[in-house]
């Protein structure tokens, strides 16, 4: 019976320790406009971190996409716009840290990427919790080779990423300036709707656009990626079982 018994105990260690590494995280994001779904990038733990944990306080429930410009972007995360009153000024809330800038060149301001948002510090540290999605605009060629000269010093974008700014658009002149920590991957449409509200001179809409924020859990995570490789989800007894030793998602 002993012998069984760890027979089984390390078959589980074993289907735990194979299968250890978790998927990438996400998040879904409710808002008054519609939901959409957020991959988070490994590439980026800090932020990664700091927004899941943030998320999974509530700490972004019922706050306001405060700042909105079309053809660049929507932001939120300031916690002081939770209860604000019609035409308040907002923009200047959120924790009491900051958090380190992570750039790299494989990371741009695409449409549909969360980028974190910043005051002028010469560190380019993150808010703890503002952010903004990227709307953006298309671009020709012409227009990115007099991006290069005048907003990026004759930084060369990728030939990959222009192909990309020049169909799917985005915002390139941000590029290693704000930390970019995610994508879109449905729901992108979403951006596009809460862009197009009337905003006062202060660019926040005249009706409030507010979020809501789930996490997905480690179970929903794997699925979600399994269905994305064309396979079927896993949702079996046995499979919840093995699932409660795996590591902290």
């Amino acid at each position: 019976m002993k012998r069984i018994f760890s027979v089984i105990t390390l078959l589980i260690f074993h289907i735990c320790l194979v299968h250890a590494a978790p998927p990438h995280k996400y998040v879904r994001i409710i808002t008054t406009q519609g939901e959409c779904l957020l991959m988070l990038y490994d590439e980026t733990p800090l932020h990664r971190n700091n927004f899941v944990k943030l998320v999974r306080q509530g700490y972004y429930d019922d706050l306001l996409f405060h700042r909105v410009i079309r053809n660049f972007m929507i932001q939120g995360g300031d916690p002081d716009s939770r209860h604000a009153a019609e035409r308040q000024r907002l923009g200047e809330g959120g924790p009491d840290y900051t958090i380190p800038a992570e750039f790299s060149d494989s990371l741009f301001h695409k449409k549909g990427v969360i980028a974190a948002a910043r005051d002028e510090n010469p560190e380019k540290a993150s808010s703890g919790s503002q952010f903004y999605l990227v709307q953006g605009r298309t671009f020709t060629d012409v227009g990115l080779d007099s991006l290069e000269q005048m907003r990026l010093g004759g930084r060369k974008i990728p030939p990959y990423q222009r192909e990309v700014y020049k169909t799917l658009g985005g915002t390139p002149h941000l590029d290693q300036n704000y930390t970019v920590f995610g994508e879109l991957i449905s729901g992108i449409d979403v951006i596009d709707r809460i862009a197009a509200v009337e905003t006062d001179r202060y660019d926040r809409p005249l009706q409030d656009q507010r979020m809501d924020m789930v996490a997905l859990t480690r179970r929903e995570a794997i699925n979600l990626e399994r269905e994305q490789a064309g396979l079927p989800p896993k949702n079996g007894v046995f499979v919840k079982f093995l699932d409660l030793f795996r590591p902290k998602y």
